[in-house]
């Protein structure tokens, strides 16, 4: 995974190493080296991306570490093949060795900012920068979100999303749903859906199953599958890990018909960690 830690500093010493190997084995000079090392970088990270997607922040931290790599790999070979030949002056300069410093730290914060936002902090860092209010409340500090990173593929899928809406404003379905006491984190409570057609007669024998979604941390998303208890109500126990907001996606299927439901609720902290 090219969001690990280790993984891009491992990219720019493989770089470095293709580098060493065309340079000692090819006639090419070093600026031609280094075109070649720029070009198999970007193939390989573009072969990558098309497998496993890293996100367009991940993919051009990728680029531009990899590019710099091979510039300065090499100016600082074609300085040598200069000097070599006998041209005068130094080839190593402090101007250009700040700069240099100065993207190698901010390349290594932006990794550091990119794994943080995939793993979350460590504990031992997490326990000395978050208040203790936090802590007790389990806010993670971990960002995966829960919008895939391929949402701007498949246009017809969207417009298969329209006709379906389309089809449940035409059927006319009422779905009343909701929580029998109001949900704790950690602790199980039922949750209830009732389903009338237009008329008010009940909706019966439908498969109903959906997913409660945490915005913060999709690890921690809820499958569940719902059972009738009586006809058009239908009801399941769930325990939901952390207090805060979280997503509903509510699918309902009878035969051919699926009627799709978006909502949100609100899960409460549990009473032993206000005190």
């Amino acid at each position: 995974m090219l969001e690990s830690m280790l993984a891009l500093p491992l990219s720019a010493a493989a770089a470095v190493l293709l580098f060493a190997l065309l340079y000692g084995l090819s006639p090419m000079n070093g600026r031609q080296v280094a075109v070649v090392v720029a070009l198999v970088s970007l193939a390989m990270l573009l072969m990558y991306s098309l497998v496993d997607w890293p996100g367009g922040d991940v993919l051009a931290m990728y680029v531009a570490v990899l590019m710099v790599t091979a510039y300065l790999l090499g100016i600082v070979s074609h300085a040598r093949e200069t000097r070599g030949a006998g041209a005068r002056g130094r080839w190593f300069h402090w101007a250009p060795a700040v700069i240099v410093i100065f993207f190698a730290l901010l390349f290594a914060l932006d990794g550091v900012l990119v794994v943080v936002s995939k793993q979350g902090l460590p504990d031992s860092i997490a326990n000395l920068i978050l208040p203790e209010p936090a802590r007790q409340n389990r806010v993670r500090s971990v960002f995966p979100g829960t919008v895939a990173n391929d949402f701007q593929k498949k246009e017809g899928l969207y417009n298969e999303y329209l006709q379906q809406v389309e089809r449940q404003q035409q059927r006319g379905w009422q779905v009343n749903k909701g929580w029998l006491q109001a949900p704790v984190a950690d602790r199980p409570a039922a949750f209830q859906v009732q389903v009338l057609e237009p008329d008010g007669a009940a909706v019966q024998y439908a498969e109903i199953s959906g997913q409660f979604q945490r915005p913060s941390d999709s690890k921690q998303d809820t499958a569940f599958d719902m059972r009738e208890v009586e006809p058009g109500v239908y009801r399941v126990v769930l325990t939901l890990p952390e207090p805060g907001v979280w997503a509903l996606v509510l699918k309902i299927r009878r035969g051919q018909q699926l009627h799709e439901v978006h909502a949100s609720t609100s899960v409460k902290v549990p009473a032993a960690l206000l005190e």
